[in-house]
């Protein structure tokens, strides 16, 4: 659940603008320089205006309180030189037209996310943002053009404002290899037909302490569902920095907490290289793809065959090259929020292929729980109506229960960055996985982004193919005897995202298994942590800021019983050294 530098163009000849009201009747003009391009460019053109000097506007962009503004349009076919026009046309946010901003003095800058054409084996053409080594990231991703920061006022009576692109995000140098931590890349067959050009997948795998030393052992596997990362950063070799400036949270309301970080990194280090811990290969997939940080792990109308192309193409290739035992029996996952909701779809779209998902605050697993909206019996996921009135829906709370964002606010936010699904943000991304390919070739709507309506044909759609706890009833017969102890789900009573709403669905299911009629028992467990937000992962004994930074040892002791418990008589055993 998730992401510019300014200079007044001289490509354009500068007319005062008249006197005016209202800032309404001002607009702004941006373009890029041939230099920086000799062919016509698409993408989302983005202007952002910004109050906070603290960084450049572009990185100040978010779903939270502290986000500065953006305003966004499509441009299809850009020539050099040719002028955008950002006026009250552009999505905005938080502001919805140019017109609403407060007249005073901007730290303003503009940015260019290009997009590709793709010619998907589907047979339809779409216009995205491909995925360049960022995970998505439309501030930092190599190639796009900015505009370096400058301080304009807006208002009436300004000057017209015209920007120039003169700069390009260079590219991002790969992480090398190190004694615990290495890459693997792939290019997908699966996925280089679906979209039609080479996509490749990569693994980034944590090697047990004695790896190099015992080329003989084979070692059981940990899928690590994450978004997208580089490395593991919750894993350091070396002490913590003595010099590095603390700096608070204030989603833990906690001082220094970048030195806890470290801290606990380091303290994983230790436990992952003392005797007595069980010697096991830890996986983190890049799986980042023109819609998201990553692909959700499962197979996609519109994202791709990433299901398939991580069971059968990746992950054989991990266990290849590092020496997996290549088992159903000798795998696991675990994961939060996004990486949850993958460890729980893994686990029962390929039942057979691990042993167990340990699932931390997932994303909605019950579309009757869709955060706080039921996409099957609500008309709008805006708002709960009322006799007289509307009452506006959270998107995202803190510990106090306040409302930080609403529904409303969240959509706005995904529109202003991107239009036919293609923010690379979290509603447009279930949009993606979750809907058939609509008639433009992009995802079907779930719901109207302006009025908050519930496409329920759309949603009908995602009840029979993504919604998990819908599936486990519908097919528990079959699916129940495969999940048999494979189950674990964790969730703070206080989710930020209320995320736990859908897990008490599915809990109230998978208590009525193992009763007549109803098939085997689950023979998992469900639990909560009390007051604990996003992203609590079942350690009841410490404050969900640290236990957080511990998936690679906490669930340790649960994989081994596992083991103990299915293994067969012949199991290969060489990883206990």
């Amino acid at each position: 659940m998730r992401r510019l530098t300014l200079l007044l163009a001289t490509l354009f000849s500068t007319l005062p603008l008249m006197a005016q009201a209202h800032s309404s009747r001002q607009s702004i003009q941006v373009a890029f320089l041939a230099s920086k391009s000799a062919k016509p460019l698409d993408g989302r053109m983005l202007l952002l205006l910004s109050t906070d000097p603290s960084d450049e506007p572009r990185n100040q962009i978010n779903d939270t309180p502290r986000t500065q503004i953006v305003f966004g349009t499509t441009v299809d076919g850009l020539a050099p030189g040719q002028p955008v026009t950002i006026d009250d046309h552009a999505s905005g946010y938080p502001y919805r037209s140019l017109s609403e901003v407060p007249q005073g003095d901007y730290i303003v800058q503009a940015v260019l996310n290009i997009y590709e054409t793709f010619h998907r084996g589907d047979g339809t053409t779409v216009k995205l943002a491909p995925d360049r080594g960022e995970g998505q990231h439309w501030n930092l991703a190599p190639g796009n053009l900015y505009s370096k920061p400058v301080k304009l006022h807006i208002g009436p009576g300004s000057p017209a404002i015209q920007i120039s692109l003169t700069e390009t995000i260079p590219p991002i140098a790969p992480e090398p290899d190190t004694r615990y931590v290495r890459h693997l890349k792939i290019q997908s067959a699966l996925l280089t037909k679906f979209w039609g050009r080479p996509v490749f997948l990569t693994a980034i795998v944590l090697v047990p302490e004695g790896f190099d030393e015992h080329p003989q052992a084979h070692y059981p596997l940990a899928i690590f569902h994450d978004h997208f990362v580089t490395g593991f950063d919750d894993f350091r070799t070396t002490p913590p920095d003595p010099d590095l400036k603390p700096d608070y949270s204030d989603r833990f309301h906690l001082a220094g907490y970048n030195r806890i970080q470290q801290q606990e990194a380091y303290k994983t280090y230790q436990t992952w290289i003392a005797p007595g811990t069980p010697r096991i290969l830890v996986v983190k997939i890049q799986h980042a793809n023109p819609f998201y940080d990553d692909s959700y792990a499962v197979n996609s109308a519109n994202v791709g065959p990433y299901g398939d192309a991580i069971e059968t193409e990746l992950i054989p290739a991990v266990e290849k090259q590092f020496r997996g035992i290549g088992q159903g029996w000798a795998r696991f996952m675990y994961g939060g929020s996004t990486g949850g909701w993958e460890s729980l779809a893994v686990q029962i779209f390929y039942p057979d292929h691990y042993n167990g998902a340990f699932v931390a605050c997932p994303d909605p697993v019950d579309f009757h729980a869709y955060s706080t909206t039921d996409l099957y019996n609500q008309k709008n996921i805006f708002y709960l109506p009322g006799a007289h009135k509307q009452v506006e829906q959270p998107a995202m709370r803190n510990y106090l229960g306040q409302t930080l964002i609403s529904v409303r606010d969240n959509v706005a936010y995904e529109a202003a960055l991107g239009d036919h699904g293609r923010s690379g943000e979290q509603f447009d991304i279930w949009q993606a996985v979750y809907s058939p390919v609509g008639p433009d070739g992009y995802p079907q709507s779930i719901f109207d982004k302006a009025t908050g309506e519930i496409n329920h044909t759309t949603a009908a759609y995602w009840r029979e193919h993504y919604d998990l706890n819908a599936i486990l009833q519908r097919d528990w017969a079959t699916l129940g005897p495969k999940l048999q102890g494979k189950l674990h789900l964790y969730v703070g009573s206080d989710d930020t995202y209320m995320l736990n709403n859908a897990v008490y669905l599915m809990e109230d299911f998978l208590k009525t298994t193992g009763t007549p009629g109803h098939g085997v028992p689950y023979e998992g467990e469900v639990k909560y942590g009390p007051r604990a937000e996003h992203c609590w992962n079942g350690d009841p004994t410490l404050p969900n800021a640290l236990s957080r930074l511990h998936y690679n040892t906490m669930y340790l002791p649960k994989i081994m019983e596992r083991i103990q418990k299915t293994a067969p008589a012949n199991a290969d055993m060489s990883w206990k050294y």
